[in-house]
């Protein structure tokens, strides 16, 4: 898994890349990418297949100076963190962890 920024010359949006290996959703037809920046909205951000690169992934413009919290949904059924998250929050609800990214 992972993260890459690419910060804007004007000091206020970053570029994020999420990436989920193939490896970590092993037979996925589907990942979405849900967090504080789309909502929580399991529809809204799909990643797309990249077989070259044998991963999941979407670009995302985001607001700089901030923390967004997030997770994969793979399948519409399972939930996954981002090993390479910048931090980990307890999740709200279900006594787990989202990912962190910190732009």
């Amino acid at each position: 898994m992972a993260l890459s920024k690419k910060y804007s010359k004007k000091g206020t949006t970053c570029k994020v890349t999420f990436e989920l290996p193939f490896d970590a959703a092993v037979g996925a037809k589907k990942v979405a990418l849900a967090g504080d920046f789309n909502a929580w909205n399991t529809a809204d951000t799909l990643l797309k297949k990249n077989y070259k690169k044998r991963v999941f992934s979407a670009t995302l413009e985001l607001e700089q100076g901030r923390e967004y919290q997030f997770k994969y949904l793979i399948d519409d059924s399972r939930w996954e963190n981002d090993w390479a998250a910048d931090s980990y929050a307890p999740a709200p609800v279900g006594g787990t962890e989202n990912s962190v990214v910190i732009v």
